[in-house]
């Protein structure tokens, strides 16, 4: 996105989430499925560095700390009023910043020099692509900031096409009002960068087809 349409999108985040932050995570439990069966195929060890791409409250990332012990975690949000709640709740155990998914610089959002040279060992990025205008350019951005041998870990809805006709139609109405818009086309977005990028692609479709779960490792 451009500066104007990075700032524009900011603000409409903050403006849907200034007061959704405080019940948000108590909401969400009950139809964000999927994360914790992405955290737990994270298979990280202590002295990764994990970044979450749009890391909303924190959640996923104090969950994956908890998860894999040792690891360093990083988090990225273009809300300002998110990540007023992730700071509270990960205080000094991650490093958080605000920015554009689609074209954040590591060192700058974390301020610490060399830390794109290097790369992430996981990235995360959880029920985040169907809120962000350019999905594929975050992504493919995300999938950039791997280290060798590192894996992108992609959570989100899915095609819905188990649910019964008006479940399905209530549940768009319902994630419409909150900016959120499935993304069926995911799964050949991350298969084209897959093969872009010379990476390995896995995917899994979740029961009903509520959610979908991919993983693209960056060759060595």
């Amino acid at each position: 996105m451009g500066a104007q349409a990075t700032q524009n999108h900011g603000a409409l985040m903050d403006s849907v989430y200034k007061g959704q932050r405080h019940i948000y995570d108590l909401t969400r439990k009950y139809y964000l499925f999927g994360r914790d069966t992405l955290i737990e195929g994270l298979d990280a060890s202590a002295g990764m560095r994990v970044l979450e791409v749009a890391c909303g409250t924190g959640r996923n990332l104090a969950k994956i700390g908890k998860a894999w012990p040792g690891v360093r975690l990083y988090g990225l949000d273009i809300s300002e009023e998110m990540l007023k709640n992730a700071r509270k709740a990960l205080g000094e155990t991650a490093r958080l910043g605000q920015g554009d998914a689609c074209a954040f610089d590591p060192d700058e959002t974390f301020g610490e020099a060399g830390l794109k040279n290097v790369g992430f060992d996981r990235i995360v990025l959880s029920y985040s692509l169907s809120m962000i205008p350019d999905w594929e350019g975050a992504l493919d951005h995300a999938a950039s900031q791997l280290a060798p041998g590192g894996e992108l870990h992609v959570v989100d809805f899915g095609d819905l096409k188990g649910l019964p006709g008006p479940l399905e139609g209530m549940l768009h109405r319902w994630l419409a009002k909150f900016h959120v818009q499935t993304r069926q086309d995911l799964p050949q977005a991350a298969q084209a960068i897959a093969t872009a990028r010379n990476m390995h692609l896995s995917s899994k479709r979740g029961k009903l087809g509520y959610f979908q779960l991919h993983v693209l490792r960056a060759p060595q």
